[in-house]
């Protein structure tokens, strides 16, 4: 990105001059002025040429400056919008792709018919799929696993703020897991998902972008990008109830592989499914 000149500070500065002279993509500036000023980004219209104070002007080129250092929006404000919903980030948690939107809707669907369904999310993060679900089914018993203390920290926080208390599936339960590790074993749900860490290690993305400024462990397994789906299709069948169903968010390129090994567990009906771009997005199937 090659800065613009920026408005004269002896000079007023109005929204409509920073926005002009700003190297980002005109989005990407307007949700920073909107997050520095507190206002709705029709404000930005209504309120163009409006003298802004110099301790605005600096917030907003200070966090403009980050933003060109490739550092994401989302950790930069602090929030993403998931589901309808917006999440509080941080760098211990991965930032919710709209993508990952599709498996919160697979999930739905599955449960349709389900009172009270029993969910289990591996690898909350923020808990955006397992608080989106919790929230478009108020009847479901959720529970979330994550082995990051601090990303259940930002989780319990987005379930808290974003809940009901009195939803009547009660309130999410997390607990700190690698997997299913620390879960109760007599516990069994109908619905399993995850978006687990699925970026092969080398795979040169891991150094581009966003994903620099996101918790390695959310985005690789540090081998062929298929271990983690390996461990949570093999533990699946002993912790879904009878016709339970698993959906696993994976890579562009893995959705053969994984419905091999989810035909190799003895799941039927697998399927994947491809989001909005056409890429076969999250693979899953029915416990026979």
């Amino acid at each position: 990105m090659t800065a613009n000149a920026p408005p004269n500070r002896d000079q007023a500065a109005t929204p409509a001059a920073l926005l002009r002279a700003s190297p980002l993509p005109p989005l990407e500036a307007r949700i920073l002025l909107t997050h520095v000023l507190g206002w709705r980004h029709t404000q930005l219209i209504t309120r163009a040429d409006e003298a802004l104070d110099s301790e605005c002007v600096e917030r907003y080129l200070a966090l403009q400056a980050r933003r060109v250092a490739g550092e994401p929006i989302a950790q930069i404000v602090g929030v993403r919008e998931f589901f309808g919903l917006e999440f509080e980030v941080t760098p211990h948690v991965l930032i919710p792709r709209p993508e990952t939107e599709l498996l919160v809707e697979t999930a739905l669907t599955a449960m349709e018919n389900l009172p009270r369904p029993r969910v289990l999310d591996l690898g909350t993060g923020t808990g955006a799929i397992a608080v989106a679900i919790a929230s478009m089914r108020p009847d479901a018993q959720v529970t979330a696993l994550d082995r990051s203390a601090e990303a259940l920290a930002v989780a319990a926080r987005n379930a808290a703020r974003l809940l009901d208390a009195k939803r009547a599936g009660g309130a999410v339960t997390f607990a700190q897991s690698d997997w299913y590790g620390s879960l109760d074993t007599a516990l069994r749900f109908d619905v399993i998902v995850s978006n687990p860490p699925y970026i092969a290690s080398g795979d040169p993305h891991l150094e581009q972008g966003d994903l620099r400024y996101e918790p390695r462990g959310a985005l690789t397994d540090e081998a062929d990008g298929l271990s983690a789906i390996r461990a949570i299709v093999a533990g699946a069948p002993a912790r879904l109830a009878a016709r339970g169903v698993l959906w696993m968010e994976h890579g562009y390129n893995q959705a053969e592989a994984v419905r091999e090994l989810l035909t190799a567990q003895g799941f039927v009906d697998v399927r994947s499914e491809r989001d909005l771009a056409g890429i076969e997005r999250i693979s899953g199937g029915r416990l026979a």
